[in-house]
């Protein structure tokens, strides 16, 4: 294990946390923790988009040179009281709470070695079974570049495509550290997960807090569901085990599987994440076991940073008289708009625009959870309208108590709807790129019913969250007519059921009760978390984004559920903490005593930790069970290469020791796809070692990579360089105008191309063409275009 480099990421986030430090406490300074959980992600936040920005004129050693000015200059603002300054003179503001700090320290380090170990054991930047490939070839063409937006590997000579921004930031620290993608690969991964964790537990903490909860309870069991817990299947496969043979039959019957297949006899860490058919319902734990540093993984930190500024929306001014916009506990009203127009109009789209360029696909869920911490929040968002806008509208409402009401999400909508735009100006150069130039074909289409999900899939995903909300809400809600909701809940969801709707059966009325309980005071800020993850899993089953990404709607749940997961978790820890507090009775309730409900409370709780911790308890052990590496844990994410394909080794080795990002001509790897536009179409394919491994492994562009290209760029754009790439390995004639069309550097003759090609030029015969390295499985031919016959 390479314990020096471990050494100095943590110095590195420690340095960068403490910079943070004064910043998250200014940024949520009514908070428990005055956010102490948030500083690293704020910090990486000020480094990504500054140097997101000054990377466009140059990147490397200028934008993150500049990018640490930026924030230390604003952590030294920041740290300053502004009262004091006023005055002309230099002094500290508050200190941060010093307990808080070494929790989140605490939290983070647990959080952190556990991705050391997972990864420590299996580090290899493999492509089989995740995005490996994409995400490790990102990191290297950004460590090579000289501007942003950095080259695509996969399609030579033109800007990368895709949201690339926990690439950037992990790029960054690389450099701030001195260390190759190699190693920056899996200790990027562990600080992400880690930053996470910590997130969950400092958010869960600040809403406990502010309902008079334990800030650690609520922490460190949110920390437990966001980086431990998993769906129910793998406590379902126990209990299945034990079930008689001919009971395993029918129960396969009813839920569509083979009781007699392998996946149902033998635990795999990989079968929790394909539970609903033609879908991925992936969770953190699963992510991080796997190992991609993908978008879906890099974005939840600035989710949950973005759900704090929510919950800072939703608490301001918070208190009594704050409904009808007069007195509150924090200050005038006036005070309390200028800190809410802060929060909407400063961070948020700051946040919101860098998500746009980790993970656009949770770009819109920023402005969603803004929308709802305002539309819930005690104090009106009307307040925050200019003067005439307000007037009117009251003068629209009247004395409505309805009018009112209905009024809160559309003027909360107006206001977010500008937090947007200005978002859309921060990650303006990413959107036009990506979006203004094209690409492949996207549309929303509506499901029919055959694709929604079934009841069985949606009860194993996300059983655990809504037993736990569902009794939650029904205990604030139902506690004076429990018969009566129940028969309402039980109706509606029987109607729901019957005309194949089960995603609403179970959503709708947790939903409702929701909204209910958030409008009558008897739940806090978890609440909405509740909602907009519950909004975010029905939406999906009403739309979905018709992409290249997957089959018909498997990328929308999969990076839709990404987020929900960081939601719910922060919220069950809240919830849990609720459920293990004192209990004092309070009007009708079903219990006999307060002791007994605080017992049927705590084995719940139990229960629940069990179940979902089930699936750790059989793949962690598993995962590093094997033995890892045959030298022992490391964190190099390339040795696999030279252990498990020593032929191509010296090949890419030699290519990674090039100066800049030449082109390389290599098999693209398209796969089987009938009808595609090319006379190879048998491969080699994505996910396997064969794909464009010098150009995934090294940064160097080939000029027709994997078959991704197709929904960044169009089919026609990638086939018609697929044609040209297989003309030029089995038509002579067309060699050197290829080579020459595309700027092609290095030649690659290995596996890929056996698999591809019944048979390749004589690349030896051509003038201008040298092998540069050679073994038993590749030959790379160095290209010297002057050379090149006519």
């Amino acid at each position: 294990m390479e314990y020096g480099l471990l050494a100095a990421w943590l110095l590195a986030y420690a340095a960068l946390a403490a910079l943070g430090l004064p910043l998250a406490a200014r940024l949520f300074p009514e908070s428990a923790s005055r956010g102490a959980g948030f500083a690293l992600p704020v910090s990486l936040l000020v480094l990504g988009v500054v140097s997101f920005w000054v990377g466009h004129l140059a990147f490397g050693l200028p934008a993150l040179v500049a990018s640490l000015v930026v924030l230390v200059a604003l952590s030294a603002l920041a740290g300053l009281d502004r009262e004091a300054l006023r005055r002309g003179e230099f002094e500290p503001a508050a200190s941060v709470n010093r307990a808080a700090v070494r929790d989140t320290a605490l939290v983070f380090l647990a959080a952190f070695a556990l991705v050391v170990v997972i990864r420590g054991f299996d580090p290899a930047v493999d492509p089989l079974g995740g995005e490996k490939f994409l995400d490790f070839g990102l990191l290297n063409s950004l460590l090579l570049a000289d501007v942003l937006p950095p080259r695509d590997m996969w399609f030579a000579g033109e800007p990368v495509r895709y949201y690339y921004g926990g690439h950037l930031l992990t790029a960054l620290l690389a450099m701030l550290t001195g260390t190759s993608a190699d190693f920056a690969y899996n200790l990027g991964l562990a600080g992400f997960f880690a930053m996470l964790v910590t997130a969950a537990f400092d958010l869960a903490g600040n809403v406990a807090a502010r309902r008079g909860l334990g800030r650690r309870r609520a922490g460190a069991l949110a920390a437990f569901f966001v980086g431990v817990a998993a769906n129910l299947v793998t406590a379902g496969w126990v209990l299945f085990q034990y079930v008689p043979a001919d009971l395993r039959v029918r129960l396969g019957a009813t839920f569509g599987f083979d009781p007699t297949h392998e996946a149902a006899r033998e635990f795999s860490y990989w079968t929790a994440s394909r539970v609903i058919p033609g879908t991925i319902n992936e969770f953190p734990l699963f992510a991080w076991l796997n190992g991609d540093l993908h978008a879906h993984m890099t974005d939840t930190p600035f989710l949950l940073l973005a759900a704090a500024v929510a919950f800072a929306l939703y608490r301001a001014g918070s208190g009594t008289g704050a409904a009808a916009g007069s007195a509150t506990d924090g200050g005038s009203v006036t005070d309390v708009t200028r800190r809410r127009g802060l929060l909407l109009f400063g961070a948020l789209p700051v946040i919101g625009g860098f998500q746009a360029v980790v993970n656009t696909w949770s770009f819109p869920s920023v402005f969603g959870l803004a929308w709802l911490g305002l539309t819930f929040a005690p104090l009106a968002p009307r307040t925050m309208l200019p003067g005439v806008a307000r007037e009117r509208l009251d003068e629209a409402t009247g004395d409505s108590r309805l009018a009112a009401e209905l009024a809160r999400p559309v003027v909360a909508a107006v206001l977010v709807a500008g937090a947007g735009l200005l978002a859309a100006v921060v990650a303006a150069p990413f959107l036009l790129g990506v979006f203004a130039t094209g690409g492949g074909t996207r549309t929303v289409e509506l499901l029919t019913p055959d694709m929604r999900s079934g009841l069985a899939g949606l009860i194993a995903v996300h059983g655990a969250f809504l037993a736990a909300f569902g009794a939650s809400l029904f205990g604030r809600v139902g506690r004076e007519r429990p018969v009566e909701l129940l028969v309402v809940v039980a109706g509606f969801a029987a109607v729901a059921l019957s005309v194949g709707f089960p995603a609403v059966a179970l959503l709708v009325p947790l939903m409702a009760t929701a909204w209910v309980a958030l409008r009558t005071e008897r739940a806090g800020f978890e609440t909405v978390l509740v909602v907009a993850g519950a909004g975010l899993v029905l939406l999906v089953e009403v739309v979905y984004l018709n992409e290249q990404a997957g089959p018909g709607r498997m990328n929308t749940v999969f990076k839709t559920y990404a987020q929900v997961w960081p939601l719910w978790a922060t919220a069950m820890g809240v919830v849990l903490a609720s459920f293990l507090a004192p209990v004092r009775r309070a009007g009708a309730t079903l219990w006999p005593s307060p002791g007994s409900r605080r017992t049927a409370s705590s084995l719940a709780v139990a229960a629940l930790v069990v179940t979902t911790g089930a699936y750790a308890a059989f793949a962690l052990p598993g995962h590093v069970g094997g033995g890892g590496p045959a030298g022992g844990p490391t964190l190099d994410g390339t040795q696999f290469v030279e252990t498990h394909h020593p032929g191509e080794a010296p090949a890419i080795e030699y290519l990674d020791e090039t100066d800049g990002q030449p082109t390389i001509l290599s098999a693209p790897a398209t796969g089987v796809y009938p009808g595609a536009a090319n006379r190879y179409g048998h491969g080699p394919g994505m996910y396997q070692w064969e794909a464009s491994p010098a150009a995934s492994l090294t940064g160097v562009q080939t000029v027709a990579g994997w078959h991704h290209e197709v929904g960044y760029r169009g089919p026609e754009a990638y086939f018609d360089r697929v044609r040209d790439v297989d003309d030029a390995y089995t038509m002579e004639e067309e060699t050197v105008a290829v080579l020459n069309a595309y700027d092609v550097e290095y030649v690659w003759v290995g596996p890929g191309e056996e698999i591809r090609y019944d048979d390749t030029v004589n690349f030896d015969a051509i003038a201008g063409v040298e092998p540069v390295v050679e073994t038993p499985t590749v030959t790379l031919y160095r290209v010297n275009r002057d050379e090149l016959p006519a």
